[in-house]
């Protein structure tokens, strides 16, 4: 693996940073170091200052997105801290909403996303809320989007979802397909997806989208800076309606901004 000196490793950080909001400490550099290796030894561009130059150019060939994709894939899976599903799910079935719109703004894979249109489905099917509901998913990277709007997972993503949920939202994969899992094309349609940089300048209203009732912002603020995180938290809760509900990881701590936010749960907050 090439060595990734300290002047080539800020200016990754510089990079990422100024174009799309990453803040990465110096103690990640052993990660990005590992992230960014094999994808320049696939390349064959030669070391970390090739490759940081490949990814700075206007001729980048769409590299500069796959470095991101690289640096910001965490793992995911359906029914992630499955305590927010249940709040959500006792919130709702006693406020019985008529309509619903749900925003997953890191939605990555789409894990999260059909997670929360699973739950939804069955709380129409028991007359908990109307059938006017919908499921937004948004992300940086258009290639992990892609493949959320395909919904093709390995079964092992889906170990938190109970065999009934199986039965009823998904499709099992045979010969060759063996071993993946897709979800129903039914459930597909109530979830749309599309590309957003939740740290883009000036990005008031996120190009039109919402409002929501429910936001999920979970395990995407840890790649930011306090200041950064503020914008980011104070943009996404504007387009929360007032009642609404907050989600964000359960490990990212304190959230800048959400100081006017009912707290209900470890990651879990109400929008006066």
């Amino acid at each position: 693996m090439p060595s990734l000196h300290d002047t080539t490793f800020r200016g990754i950080c510089e990079l990422m940073y100024a174009s799309v909001g990453l803040s990465f400490a110096d103690s990640k550099k052993p990660l990005v170091a590992s992230r960014l290796a094999p994808r320049i030894a696939r390349l064959g561009v030669g070391d970390f200052d090739d490759y940081l130059a490949l990814i700075a150019g206007d001729d980048d060939g769409g590299e500069f997105q796959v470095a991101v994709d690289l640096l910001t894939t965490n793992e995911t899976y359906f029914f992630r801290e499955p305590a927010h599903y249940e709040l959500l799910e006792r919130d709702l079935s006693q406020r019985r909403p008529a309509s619903l719109a749900v925003w997953s703004a890191a939605a990555s894979f789409g894990d999260e996303a059909y997670s929360t249109a699973m739950l939804l489905a069955e709380l129409q099917q028991h007359g908990r809320i109307g059938a006017d509901w919908s499921v937004t998913g948004t992300d940086i990277s258009d290639r992990v989007l892609r493949s959320a709007a395909a919904a093709i997972y390995p079964a092992e993503r889906l170990r938190g979802v109970s065999p009934e949920r199986l039965r009823r939202h998904c499709l099992r994969g045979e010969g060759d397909s063996e071993g993946l899992v897709q979800i129903r094309p039914a459930l597909r349609e109530r979830v749309r997806f599309g590309q957003l940089n939740l740290c883009q300048s000036g990005a008031v209203g996120y190009g039109g989208i919402g409002p929501f009732d429910v936001v999920f912002l979970r395990n995407v603020l840890i790649y930011f800076d306090a200041a950064t995180k503020r914008d980011v938290v104070e943009r996404v809760l504007a387009l929360l309606r007032p009642g609404g509900l907050f989600f964000i990881g359960t490990a990212e701590g304190r959230v800048p901004g959400a100081a006017a936010l009912q707290p209900l749960a470890p990651g879990a907050f109400r929008k006066p």
